[in-house]
């Protein structure tokens, strides 16, 4: 594959550019085999409905086809589980879970990261918090019967922001 450059200009970055060096959705770190495809995740509902409204540019149209986005405020209603699992961004920021390369936090790295941006040091920090989230799933399977899909909404909905498919624990 050839690098192309993004360039990407939205409320949050102006003039940033990134090489992308993979095929799309291809060679991924062999730690790192999400269940979900940033398009999955979108079409499911995530974050409320209000994630990369201002980014279509950056990402593939049908990425954003089936999406279930809220074009005004947060929706929680449009959430798979129908409940908020967000913290906000200023709790990440606070935490200092937020790459300047991406303002936006885990899910904006996971996107770029999928069309083939690689920033292997970033790539490394941001699958091991990946696989931090596999507590999640254990507690899921240890306190909820197999299939109840309204045990541990919050959880669950958090897993799937995560890019876990949390709907079938």
């Amino acid at each position: 594959m050839g690098r192309r450059i993004v360039i990407v200009n939205d409320k949050m970055q102006h003039g940033y550019r990134y090489a992308l060096t993979a095929s799309p959705g291809r060679n991924f770190d062999p730690e790192f085999r999400p269940d979900l495809t940033p398009k999955q995740m979108l079409e499911l509902g995530v974050f409320c409905g209000k994630y990369l409204i201002d980014c279509r540019d950056e990402f593939p149209a049908s990425w954003f086809a089936r999406a279930k986005l809220s074009p005004s405020s947060r929706d929680c209603s449009l959430n798979y589980f129908g409940v908020d699992a967000s913290q906000s961004l200023a709790e990440w920021r606070r935490k200092g879970w937020i790459h300047p390369d991406d303002p936006r936090g885990w899910f904006q790295w996971y996107c770029r990261y999928y069309v083939g941006r690689r920033v292997p040091e970033e790539d490394a920090r941001q699958i091991r918090r990946w696989k931090a989230m596999k507590r999640h799933v254990a507690q899921i399977k240890l306190y909820c019967e197999p299939g109840d899909r309204m045990c541990r909404r919050r959880q669950r909905q958090a897993l799937l922001h995560w890019a876990y498919d949390s709907r079938n624990l």
